[in-house]
Parts: structure tokens; C-alpha cells; sequence
């Protein structure tokens, strides 16, 4: 006799309940503001200025297609092209090394624990409080070349007076110092000091018991483990001063031309001028995407270096 075949049960598959769907309804339309805010206001942008970098559009016309020329034109037919790229270029290599310095100093004197460390840290931070504008008027009145109390302080110990914002040799490196003055206690000091703080102490002990001095147990130990926060620092210091504008813009533009002689027209401002002061919003499209390709090429070759000197702790489990 052959054995009947048994039948398997069925499977059901589970149904949402009511109470699921009411529940996966109401968070899309509480988060709705923000997947609307989104999409006009970041990703509608986007690619906007993307079609419009092929084209010739001054606003008060319908684009017209153009092709590549915008992109042409800015490497063979604009005579502010690079020399604006080569400042904001001499601007990063002045502020990204000096804020990344001055707020791992920062953090380290916060670290050693001494008293009145939380109203310190306070003071550090307010700079970095202070709105761009803000702090931009404030600067030109410290720096003015006659009144500014910077300047009188020079005169009275004898020292010539600085023309800090107003000379072609001053005005950018001036600018790369208020930077600094307003970054250097700001979100970079504080993840350097949450990373100082998660250096295990075990390690430096045990450093110190094989015979490793202050300065080798800073080389060995604690600069590998704060790697990975240094990195970070570097990238968004980076992408910072790269993108820099406001500064320029408020603290020496004058009638948007940058400061005298041009010497503070970044790339930034740059962009600014051919959209809002010429109107060429296709070119100055094209230029917005020349920036975000190079910030893009920088932080591939930053990750792509990174795996050479930073160390995760993850991985050396």
C-alpha cells in the first residue's frame, strides 16, 4: 500500500492590522514638512542648477541651451577664474592647518582637568556662537586702519600701523585669521576634546611602565587614537574654507568686487557676483558645479590617503 501524500498547512501571510497603517500614515505626514523641504529646497535646487549650467540664462530671459560653453569659458575665457580659485586655494592652506592646530591645543588644555575647565570651555566657544555677519562688522571695526583698538595697540608700543582689511597684501591673510580666531574653539575643539577624553588610559599607562616619555606617549598613543577625530576635523575644515564667502562678502567686498584690488574675490564670492550682481545664473551655475566636483575629488583623495594614518579601533581588534 503506498502512503498517502501529507499535505503541508498553509502559510499565511501576515496582514498589517488597521492600527499599523493608521501608524506608518501619520509618521509620513509628520515627517512630510521635512521630505517636502527636501525635495524643493535641496534636491529641486540641485538639479535645476545642474540643467542650467548648460545654459545661457540671465534671469529676465528663458534659458537658452549652450552646451559645455559655460564650462569652456570658465577655464579659457575668464580672467578671474583661477586667480580667484589660487586665493581660495592660499586661504585654506592659512586657516585649515591653523584651526586644526589651535583647536587641538584647545582641547588638550581642557583635558587636564583644572579647575574652572567649564567656564573655559564656554569662553572658547562663544567665537564660534557669533554670526559670520556679526562677527565680520565687529572684526572691521578692531582692524580699521585708524581707529581700530588693534592698531591703536600697536602705535602705543610702537609699532607702525596695520592696514589689515584694506591693502591687497593684508586683507586675505587677515580674513584667514578671523577665521581661525572664530573656528578654532568651535565644533572642532569639542570632538577633539570627546576623543582625548576616549583615549583609554590603560594604554598610556602602559606606555609609561615600557619606558615611553611624554612626547613619545603623545606620538604613539594618543595622536593614533585621535586619528580618525583629526580626519574628520580635516575633511569639514576643508570643505569650509573652500566654500567661503560671507566672510569675504560682509568683511571686505566692496560693491562685490572683494576687497582692494580683487584681492579677496574668492570662489566663493566669485559664484556670488555672476548670479547676483551680473545676473549670469548659468554660468554661475557652472562654476557652483566646478566647486562641489572639486570639494568632491578632495574628500575621495582624503579617504583614499586616510586608510594610511587613521586608526580605528574597530579594526585593530
Amino acid at each position: 500500500m503506498t502512503a498517502e501524500p501529507q499535505t503541508l498547512p498553509r502559510i499565511r501571510r501576515p496582514r498589517h492590522s488597521r492600527k499599523v497603517v493608521r501608524e506608518a500614515i501619520a509618521g509620513y505626514i509628520i515627517a512630510s514638512p521635512w521630505l517636502l523641504g527636501l525635495l524643493f529646497w535641496y534636491i529641486g535646487p540641485v538639479i535645476a542648477s545642474f540643467y542650467l549650467s548648460f545654459t545661457d540664462y540671465h534671469v529676465l530671459k528663458p534659458p537658452v541651451w549652450s552646451g559645455t560653453s559655460n564650462y569652456v569659458k570658465a577655464f579659457t575665457g575668464d580672467d578671474q577664474f583661477w586667480p580667484s580659485l589660487g586665493r581660495t586655494v592660499r586661504y585654506a592652506f592659512q586657516v585649515v592647518p591653523l584651526s586644526l592646530a589651535g583647536s587641538l591645543t584647545l582641547a588638550v588644555l581642557l583635558n587636564q582637568g583644572l579647575r574652572g575647565t567649564a567656564y573655559a570651555r564656554t569662553l572658547f566657544f562663544l567665537p564660534h556662537l557669533t554670526p559670520i555677519v556679526a562677527m565680520a562688522i565687529l572684526w572691521r571695526w578692531l582692524l580699521h586702519p585708524e581707529v581700530g583698538p588693534v592698531n591703536y595697540a600697536l602705535s602705543n608700543i610702537g609699532l607702525p600701523k596695520i592696514p589689515w582689511l584694506t591693502s591687497e597684501r593684508w586683507a586675505l591673510t587677515s580674513l584667514g585669521l578671523i577665521s581661525v580666531w572664530g573656528a578654532a574653539g568651535g565644533n572642532q575643539m569639542l570632538i577633539f576634546l570627546a576623543s582625548l577624553q576616549g583615549v583609554p588610559q590603560e594604554l598610556l599607562e602602559a606606555a609609561e611602565i615600557d619606558g615611553a616619555g611624554r612626547w613619545a606617549r603623545v606620538l604613539h598613543v594618543t595622536l593614533p587614537m585621535i586619528s580618525p577625530a583629526i580626519f574628520f576635523n580635516l575633511v569639514l575644515g576643508i570643505i569650509s574654507a573652500l566654500k567661503m564667502f560671507a566672510l569675504a562678502y560682509v568683511g571686505t567686498s566692496a560693491g562685490g568686487t572683494g576687497g582692494p584690488g580683487w584681492s579677496t574675490t574668492v570662489y566663493g564670492l566669485r559664484i556670488y557676483n555672476q548670479a547676483f550682481l551680473y545676473f549670469r545664473m548659468g554660468y554661475a551655475s557652472a562654476l557652483a558645479w566646478l566647486l562641489a566636483l572639486a570639494i568632491f575629488g578632495l574628500t575621495y583623495v582624503q579617504v583614499q590617503g586616510s586608510r594610511r594614518w587613521v586608526y580605528y579601533a574597530a579594526e585593530g581588534v
